[in-house]
């Protein structure tokens, strides 16, 4: 059976088999047999895969640079977030100021951020990744990073609560980049070689240093295929003898040479995409609050409960969790995924925290030295665990569908992720103002209460990671 393409034939397979193959699917045939478009940038990528064993090191240091930059919102405001909304005077009582940050926090580690945000990325990350399917991953990731440059520097010139509202939600709306670099990051390197990629995306985001406007300048990195001609392996092109029949199977380029064919397969109804999506949201809702319950317990007078710490005491605890995840992310989870896998992986994580969670409401009774010492390693452990569980979501929901498509599948992600991530604070705030509340409660006075409700959350997300729920292809 020969197959037509740009006027140039190539033998695709026997003829039983190639007619019962569709369009792409005789592309992604050729492209296992070493048969490569010409000028496409996602086909010079993958011959690139084929010819080199070793490790994408550009293309790793591209990812973690791109991630930093989108996680410096994440880091730069949580540390202050209580003491902000404090002196914008909208809070009537101290015990109120939980409420008010819900709605404009930001948190850490797992590319959380405030309600604001989280809502108006839920509107527009299905559209971005549909847009990084069709037209590249670049110009979405360029785009959100100038979008990030502008409304996270009109953030810090705030002057009032409503005007912080209004650019946080801007900038969620206009920054796609998350979705499309976890597509770049799965497409840049071998299978076994996945796990490590997806971890410099988990771990970048926790990290929010400043990098700056150059990363602009390591954007060459696309990977969306391209095919206005094949060539193969060795860079030859190979005319064969045409069939009699190619013309029936000829391309059909409406869309016009050298945008990618849209793949008409409906991801809403791919469960194992679907199911690991729902999960993922289920710990993306725990995990933006915690981290939004723990800054404001820590920051929180001791007589409410909390810690009493200062911003730059949350900010070295989370500062000292970032560098960790950076540690066990590159050194330590990839042969902890290759031994367990990542579906096992995620339930041992969701394991260990919940008995850990139980422990935070007695850490106020202790203090100095050990207090700091057990705040930094149940803060650090808990950063891991949670980073564990999404980078093993991240490894589902981009292998159960087609490259095609991962941009999109990715929006969808996304979308549910920001929605659950634009509840989670606020609800997180407004039940943390309600157990400071409630001190002297008969059932689970105060913050105990509050820790409760994220173990239950916690336990939720477990127990989904079970069949028949999650769908493992």
């Amino acid at each position: 059976m020969f197959v037509v393409f740009n006027k140039q034939t190539y033998k695709l397979a026997d003829e039983a088999e190639a007619n019962s193959m569709d369009e792409e699917e005789k592309r992604e045939a050729l492209l296992r047999r070493g048969v490569y478009f010409e000028n496409c940038p996602g086909c010079k990528l993958d011959e690139k895969k084929d010819a080199n064993v070793g490790h994408p090191y550009k293309e790793y240091f591209y990812v973690w640079t791109v991630c930093l930059c989108a996680g410096l919102p994440i880091a730069s405001l949580f540390p202050f977030l209580y003491f902000m909304i404090r002196d914008l005077h909208i809070a009537e009582r101290v015990e109120d100021i939980g409420f008010y940050a819900g709605f404009v926090g930001k948190i850490h580690v797992s590319y959380v951020k405030g309600a604001s945000f989280m809502f108006g990325r839920a509107l527009t990350s299905v559209v971005w990744g549909v847009i990084a399917d069709r037209w590249g991953r670049k110009p979405v990731i360029i785009i959100g990073l100038i979008s990030l440059i502008i409304f996270n520097t009109l953030f810090g010139l705030s002057v009032n609560y409503w005007m912080a509202i209004a650019t946080r939600f801007l900038l969620g709306a206009l920054n796609g980049i998350l979705g499309p670099i976890k597509a770049y990051a799965v497409e840049i390197c071998r299978p076994e070689q996945q796990s490590i990629a997806l971890s410099l995306v988990s771990t970048a985001w926790g990290i929010g240093l400043v990098i700056g406007p150059a990363v602009g300048g390591f954007l060459a990195l696309e990977t969306v295929h391209n095919h206005p001609g094949y060539k193969t392996a060795n860079g030859t092109i190979e005319p064969l003898e045409p069939s009699p029949h190619d013309s029936d199977m000829r391309e059909k380029d409406v869309e016009g040479e050298g945008r990618a064919q849209p793949n008409t397969e409906n991801l809403l109804t791919n469960w194992p995409l679907m199911s690991s999506i729902i999960v993922y949201c289920v710990f993306s809702l725990h995990d933006t609050a915690y981290t939004e319950i723990f800054s404001l317990w820590a920051e929180s007078d001791r007589k409410f409960g909390g810690l009493s710490f200062s911003s730059e005491d949350v900010g070295e605890v989370l500062s000292i969790s970032g560098f960790s995840l950076l540690v066990f992310q590159l050194f330590l989870y990839p042969p902890a995924e290759r031994l367990l896998g990542p579906i096992n992986l995620c339930r041992v994580a969701a394991a260990i925290s919940i008995p850990l969670l139980a422990m935070y409401p007695f850490m106020p009774k202790l203090s100095g030295v050990v207090l700091s010492v057990v705040v930094n390693c149940a803060s650090l452990l808990k950063n891991v665990l949670s980073t564990i569980i999404i980078t093993g979501m991240f490894m589902l929901q981009n292998n159960v569908v087609s490259q095609r498509q991962r941009g999109a599948a990715n929006g969808i992600a996304m979308t549910g992720m920001s929605i659950s991530k634009a509840i989670a604070p606020a609800g997180a705030g407004v039940i943390f103002s309600w157990a400071q509340k409630r001190q002297y409660s008969p059932f689970l006075p105060g913050d105990q209460m509050v820790f409760f409700i994220l173990i239950t959350t916690e336990l939720i997300g477990l127990i989904m990671t079970f069949k028949p729920f999650l769908a493992i292809k």
